[in-house]
């Protein structure tokens, strides 16, 4: 009596159970497809009915790993993530038609990416992965779409060229940027030349502007001591071997002072100072003389051509 009890017991139990949400269940009534159970408490017949199997309704994510060649030859490793999903609607689809689902996505994405990659060089491959990507979303939602899935997405997270073909890429753009860099120092010396050459010269311009000052006032300076000194009774030639005196004992006292110099005046007497200012004296009194007898000349040599014409 308790046996019988207890199996009964179980019996009644084993009819309820629960379906998880997004989810839904397969009941099958002596091997044949009765009904789709979705989320909750669900009733079955023991015995007679079976919990064929449990479909998943959430988003799932499938990587793909994938060794293709591009247009130019150079071998490449894809990542492609397939998001997907079973439609509610077609639950029996999905568990029914197609036994292995992933193993169908990755051989259509096999199959798109071997066929898209070698159109495209390595480069290309880079800059229009998304065009790879929806080429193979497209062809996947066709195949799946009978049975049952949806393909929300596919991306293509990675690609992973050979490592020697990554070595040389990283040495081209290594030189690329080493070539940049000498561009922009070349300029950046030519600008501090220029402006070097530039200050060079504006600094020459104006010593040489300063010393033509200076001498333009030392000899508006002596001008006027000379007209000074010619106003007390002391000649112009008197005048000029006292100043140069004068200037010869300034400079003396000038190097004197400065205890760093190692600038030598020879000769430093007095005397030879006046015999400098004759000198100078006598060359331009000759140089006077010269052009003077030049300018008789030439006009003596105009007079006897006039008369002979």
């Amino acid at each position: 009596m308790y046996i019988v009890l207890g199996v009964i017991v179980i019996l009644f139990l084993s009819s309820f159970f629960t379906v998880k949400q997004q989810t839904s269940v397969i009941i099958e009534r002596f091997g044949k497809f009765n009904s789709i159970r979705n989320s909750g408490l669900q009733l079955k017949i023991p015995v007679i009915d079976r919990v064929a199997g449990r479909v998943n309704l959430r988003i799932q994510q499938l990587d793909v790993i994938i060794e293709t060649k591009t247009k130019d030859n150079v071998f490449v490793k894809l990542k492609v993530s397939v998001q997907f999903k079973v439609l509610q609607d077609k639950v029996y689809e999905a568990f029914y038609k197609l036994e292995y689902p992933h193993d169908q996505i990755t051989s259509y994405v096999f199959d798109v990416v071997r066929a898209e990659v070698p159109k495209l060089k390595l480069d290309d491959v880079f800059e229009r992965k998304d065009d790879i990507a929806i080429a193979v979303k497209r062809e996947l939602n066709e195949a799946m779409s009978t049975y049952g899935y949806d393909i929300i997405n596919t991306l293509i997270t990675d690609i992973d060229p050979d490592i020697q073909v990554k070595n040389a890429m990283n040495r081209i753009n290594a030189a690329d940027r080493e070539k940049t860099a000498a561009e922009y120092e070349a300029e950046a010396s030519r600008i501090r030349i220029v402006a070097k050459a530039k200050a060079e010269a504006e600094s020459k311009r104006l010593q040489g502007q300063g010393i033509a000052d200076q001498r333009r006032e030392i000899a508006r300076g002596l001008v006027e001591s000379v007209d000074v000194l010619n106003k007390v009774g002391i000649n112009s030639q008197e005048a000029s071997a006292l100043i140069v005196v004068t200037q010869h004992y300034d400079t003396l006292q000038s190097i004197g002072s400065d205890t760093n110099s190692n600038l030598i005046l020879l000769p430093n007497s007095p005397q030879a100072g006046s015999e400098m200012l004759n000198n100078m004296v006598a060359s331009f009194t000759a140089s006077n003389q010269v052009g003077e007898a030049m300018k008789k000349a030439a006009k003596k040599k105009n007079e006897n051509d006039d008369t002979e014409a």
